[in-house]
Parts: C-alpha cells; sequence; structure tokens
C-alpha cells in the first residue's frame, strides 16, 4: 500500500492529511499519537507489515514518519492544535472542517510552505521530495541516542526508567532462551498490593507484531501479574489490541514516544531549558 509518485506529484504524507482529522474526529476531537495511527491504520486497512515497515535511517516507520508530517502541516494550517507532544486536538478550524478534498489538501500543503515558518530545509525536502525525513527536534536526536544502544544497554536503560518509575527489586535477567523475558520488577501499589511484573525490551525501529506479543505473554503466564514490553520503535495497531485482548493476562505497551515522554517527565537524559520573552510593557514607565 506504501503510495508512490511522479515527479511532480504530490508528497506520500499528503495520503493522511484527510485521514488524520477524521481520525481524531472519530476518537472525540483528540488522541494521542498512537490512537490516530490505529483509526487510521484500521480505517485504511493498512497491513502489520506496511505499519512495520522501517525507514532507512531507522529512527521510525515510514507510516509513523508520514503520519507525523501529516499532523506537522494540519497543525502549520492551524487545523490541529500545534504542541509538539501529548494529546493532538482539533481547533475550532479544524471541527469546522468537512471531508477534506484533493484540492484542499494542496492548498494546505503550498501554504504552509508559502508562509514557511518554522520549516526546516529537511520539512521542505519532505514536502517536495524526500521520504527519509524523521519528525525534527530533540526527540529525534534522543530516537537517534536510543537505537544507538547495545542490546544489553537498552535493557539496563530500561531497568533504571523502571526503578525512576516506581518499580522495586528491578532485575535483568540476560538469559537467552527464556521466551523473550528480559527483566522482572516488583510495583508496590500500596502497603497491602503489589504486583510481579515481567518485561521485554525491543530495540529496533519496526513496530512490534501482534504474533510477539502473543508470545510474550505465552513466556509470561503463571510467572507474573503482569507484562510491559518497551521499544524504541512502535506497535502496529494489531499489537495494541492483542495486548488488550478478553480473557488474556493484559501486557502494557511502552513504544519510543512513550518512552521520550517519560524521559521528559522524569528529566532522565533530557536537561530542560528556560527561555524567556522581553516583555516591554514593564520598561514603558522608566522611559518618562
Amino acid at each position: 500500500m506504501t503510495a508512490t509518485r511522479g515527479k511532480n506529484s504530490a508528497p506520500q504524507f499528503s495520503r493522511y492529511i484527510g485521514p488524520v482529522v477524521e481520525a481524531i474526529r472519530e476518537l472525540g476531537g483528540s488522541g494521542r499519537p498512537d490512537e490516530v495511527r490505529s483509526v487510521i491504520a484500521k480505517n485504511l486497512q493498512i497491513s502489520d507489515t506496511e505499519q512495520s515497515e522501517p525507514l532507512p535511517s531507522g529512527v521510525q516507520t515510514r507510516f509513523e514518519n508520514q503520519v507525523h508530517w501529516a499532523r506537522f502541516y494540519l497543525a502549520k494550517a492551524g487545523y490541529i492544535d500545534s504542541s509538539q507532544r501529548g494529546v493532538w486536538t482539533l481547533t475550532e478550524k479544524g471541527r469546522s472542517l468537512g471531508k477534506i478534498t484533493p484540492e484542499q489538501i494542496k492548498t494546505i500543503i503550498k501554504g504552509v510552505l508559502a508562509e514557511g515558518k518554522s520549516l526546516t530545509t529537511d520539512a521542505t525536502e519532505t514536502a517536495t521530495g524526500s521520504d527519509d525525513i524523521p519528525v525534527v527536534g530533540y526527540r529525534e536526536e534522543l530516537a537517534h541516542t536510543l537505537q544507538s544502544l547495545t542490546p544489553e544497554g537498552f535493557e539496563r536503560f530500561c531497568q533504571r526508567l523502571l526503578r525512576e518509575s516506581g518499580f522495586q527489586e528491578v532485575t535483568v535477567t540476560g538469559r537467552s532462551g527464556d521466551g523473550g523475558i528480559d527483566g522482572i520488577g516488583v510495583l508496590q501499589v500500596n502497603a497491602f498490593v503489589s504486583f510481579r511484573v515481567l518485561f521485554q525490551c525491543k530495540k529496533f525501529a519496526g513496530s512490534v507484531t501482534p504474533g510477539q506479543v502473543r508470545d510474550f505473554r505465552g513466556a509470561m503466564t503463571g510467572r507474573a501479574d503482569k507484562g510491559i514490553i518497551l521499544t524504541t520503535g512502535s506497535f502496529t495497531s494489531d499489537a495494541r489490541k492483542e495486548a488488550v485482548r478478553d480473557g488474556a493476562p493484559p501486557i502494557e505497551l511502552v513504544d519510543g514516544e512513550a518512552l521520550a515522554g517519560m524521559l521528559e517527565r522524569l528529566e532522565l537524559g533530557l536537561k530542560p531549558k528556560q527561555t524567556y520573552e522581553l516583555d516591554l510593557t514593564f520598561f514603558d514607565e522608566y522611559k518618562k
């Protein structure tokens, strides 16, 4: 289903501009990135194979990348809240928008490019021909950094992250042939309730499939109350459904975006910067 184009045709991400708006509308006017992608994958019947196809850069899947660029242009055009993280929300302009036509899509792209504000050279290249452009910003650098870790290093990174998130007795097993179990920890809810949790660490750029979720569940059955899969990549929509399938032990899924959000909240590996905007009215009384 990967879109193709000629020299003068629209960029591949343009096919997702309408579906992004429709997905957010279907979610009630707002949604997290993974929720939006899941709805798009369902509505467009995008296969697990296409959802899992990584970019040559190894930072994102092509599907994830193109959906992000669609959101980027919709945000610049004022249809989606321009927040770089968290929840994607339709603005009043976006809520009043009907079904987007091909001509409107062309107008959105041309308008954003013509305005040129906050667009990097990479963004311009994406709009005019290049597909292998990941999301710009410090999160891109963070994704590259996580991808550069060794498999053992990523396991220790996940161990630290779980400890910082309140888990106790977190141990990396480091054993092969253990059904994909990479570690174990205990989450103490209160003085009376605690959960034994097994976790798996997957350091790759593609998407975790439902089969991999089932395999992990099979390995953890009877050994723990809950499971967690942490990955630098993403999860297909079917993998997310499998994780919460009725009658099966639930598995928490933590993708690259969620990892970045956790590091931001915990301020691990990221140094927050404070900036200032000059308040000229403050100085007015001193000019008299």
